[in-house]
């Protein structure tokens, strides 16, 4: 239910202000989703559903990696276009959990605008893991797949003493803000450097199963499982960009190691 009209508003000026609300809360929503790593499908299921939650008569969504682009229909104020650009992706899977319950939650029980952005914040407000938390998590990761793969305990060591490494450079180039390429690239090149040193000091025996316990923390698998996700559910534009993007980055990871033992 619409306010009352305020003195020089009509209902037709009103209601479209209103579409306008409840449609950026849903690019809102959308645009948390996208960068939190949802398929293409979900983002524009969410955003519809969401409008059609709120009274729009008719939605139409179009989305790919970079932007979201919504219509919505209706008789009293025609029709209201919105356009989001999406700069960049931070998988957060706990995040997307709860923006899923979200839009469950506005669709059935239809919170106010001021409630429903409160949740929205509430959403983007939840905690990182502590960084010892990561630490372990990348000295882990590390050193067990290099044992998965052959390498010896020195080998392991080795790995995981890098993965903490590789984990406090992330944090060191993230504040620069650089091109994503040129990241992994310099990931990869700082993992290939580490690999060699601690093996010219005898921490570690075989640089090539040192090296793949460190890819495995580098290579972009998300967002490669996302674009075959895509292109399976028919989203071919959107899956053909994630897939190029990750082959891409996968490419700068194997240079970066590359260039390094070619010249050390």
């Amino acid at each position: 239910m619409l306010p009352w009209p305020q003195e020089g508003e009509t209902v037709e000026t009103m209601e479209e202000d209103y579409v306008k609300k409840c449609l950026g809360l849903a690019m809102s929503i959308g645009e948390e989703m996208l960068i939190a790593g949802a398929e293409v499908h979900r983002v524009e299921d969410s955003i519809s559903r969401i409008c059609y939650a709120y009274g729009m008569e008719r939605v139409d969504v179009f989305t790919i990696t970079a932007s979201i682009i919504v219509t919505v229909y209706g008789p009293g104020f025609g029709s209201v276009t919105q356009t989001r650009r999406i700069k960049g992706q931070s998988y957060h899977l706990k995040k997307l959990e709860d923006l899923n319950n979200l839009s469950r939650l506005l669709c059935e029980s239809k919170l106010t605008l001021e409630q429903a952005y409160e949740a929205l914040e509430a959403c983007g407000r939840q905690e990182k893991p502590a960084l010892w938390e990561q630490l372990f998590t990348y000295a882990a990761v590390s050193g067990g797949f290099t044992l998965f793969f052959g390498g010896n305990g020195l080998d392991a060591l080795a790995s995981l003493v890098i993965g903490i490494l590789l984990k406090m450079s992330e944090i060191i180039l993230e504040r620069l803000e650089m091109n994503r390429i040129l990241f992994d690239f310099l990931r990869a090149a700082v993992g290939g450097l580490l690999a060699h040193l601690l093996i010219g000091i005898g921490l570690g025996a075989h640089f090539d199963k040192i090296t793949i316990g460190n890819i495995m923390l580098l290579i972009p698998g998300i967002g490669l499982t996302n674009a075959l996700r895509d292109m399976f559910g028919g989203e071919m534009i959107t899956g053909l960009l994630r897939f190029v993007e990750a082959m891409i980055l996968a490419i700068a990871i194997a240079f970066g190691f590359a260039v390094v033992s070619v010249l050390l």
